[in-house]
């Protein structure tokens, strides 16, 4: 079964991503910080949504560290701000994709599907 882990300091983001993502057939992991994340990760992951926003270890900083060691890992990045230069950062780093809170739901599910379909 795949992998999905699912970061985000925002219990009702993560229990949504989370809910969304299961009945996809998936098993998920919840991080709510970089560390538990990291932690998560080492597990062996599919796949990541990883938030921008993360207080303590940010989401760039995150996504450094797990292409650092993972670096085929496909990583979407999610942010409430619409930063272009920092968006662009994590897509110079390797995330795949960014959504913008409020994302479309059905959009981020398709786009996980897609991705570890392949």
């Amino acid at each position: 079964m795949k992998r999905v882990l699912i970061v985000d300091d925002q219990p009702g983001i993560r229990l949504l991503l989370n809910e969304v993502v299961k009945k996809e057939g998936y098993s998920t992991y919840l991080a709510a910080n970089g560390i538990e994340a990291l932690r998560y990760a080492e597990e062996g992951m599919d796949c990541v949504l990883l938030d921008m926003k993360i207080p303590g270890m940010d989401g760039i900083e995150i996504l450094k560290r797990l292409k650092e060691k993972w670096p085929q890992l496909p990583v979407f990045m999610m942010t409430a701000y619409g930063e272009l230069d920092v968006v662009q950062e994590a897509l110079d780093l390797g995330a795949i994709r960014y959504f913008t809170k409020p994302f479309d739901i059905f959009e981020v599910r398709d786009e996980v599907n897609k991705t570890l379909q392949v």
